[in-house]
């Protein structure tokens, strides 16, 4: 026979259309005592009986979603869909995983940091900030994704990288250290940001990806400014690239 480590109380909330259910611990397991009141779930399918996952403050765990093995869900985190927590991972402050996206060994997710799709993000991954991670790319290693980071596609970030400022990586690149890729600000016009993956040798301009002899191209067509300025950084870019080999 299954021993609980909490139950669902009286109190409820409708949130988004569901009716969610706050916890209360019936026994002292990790840092939990009995009779402490923590966060809300849908269902007993959301947190697992067993192992010293907990879900606190304010944070939601719903629809599809599961949290188990030692996970915890703190402040006012969101997990949802389709969504996995589990080992001894860690998401907290106001992050949200959704979709089918998992995240397990030690890594951990706070701030505004949004995961969702097919994300894979595990080891001793951490994202903070307002870090979006999505698409089919996976975060693992002792990987740092932080500040306004983007992650997406089939994009691995692994080892020690740190991924951080306005960096958009995408397409199949690997990011394994801080030389593998570089961000580049448009002054001339946009005042927009734009990232160079080593492993690909590709660009990523707002919704344009593609090689630098397509990014100047592409550049040329909205104006010749435009397009010599583009064509400066990529080929500046391309002597660096070169003599660190």
């Amino acid at each position: 026979m299954e021993i609980k480590k909490y139950i669902l109380t009286d109190e409820t909330m409708n949130f988004e259309g569901r009716i969610l259910h706050r916890i209360k611990a019936i026994k002292d397991f990790y840092c939990v005592k009995k009779d402490e009141l923590g966060g809300w779930i849908e269902t007993e399918d959301n947190l697992s009986q067993e192992g010293d996952c907990w879900i606190s403050g304010e944070a939601t765990v719903y629809g599809d979603a599961k949290v188990y093995g030692n996970a915890l869900i703190l402040d006012k985190a969101k997990i949802y869909d389709n969504a996995r927590i589990y080992d001894n991972a860690k998401v907290y402050h106001n992050a949200i995983v959704k979709d089918n996206a998992k995240v397990y060994g030690n890594a951990k997710i706070c701030g505004t940091a949004v995961v969702y799709d097919n994300v894979r993000i595990y080891s001793h991954a951490w994202l903070y900030g307002n870090v979006m991670v999505y698409g089919n790319a996976k975060v693992y290693g002792n990987a740092n994704v932080r500040d306004e980071a983007e992650v997406c596609g089939n994009a691995r970030v692994c080892g020690g990288a740190d991924v951080y400022g306005c960096a958009k990586i995408g397409g199949d690149a690997e990011i394994k250290s801080d030389g593998d890729y570089a961000v580049y600000k448009n002054n001339w016009s946009s005042g927009r940001y734009f990232t160079w993956t080593r492993s690909n040798d590709m660009w990523k301009v707002g919704c344009f990806y593609g090689t630098g002899e397509e990014l100047i191209a592409k550049a040329y067509e909205d104006s010749k400014k435009s397009g010599r300025c583009y064509a400066a950084i990529v080929n500046a870019n391309r002597i660096i690239s070169n003599n660190n080999n």
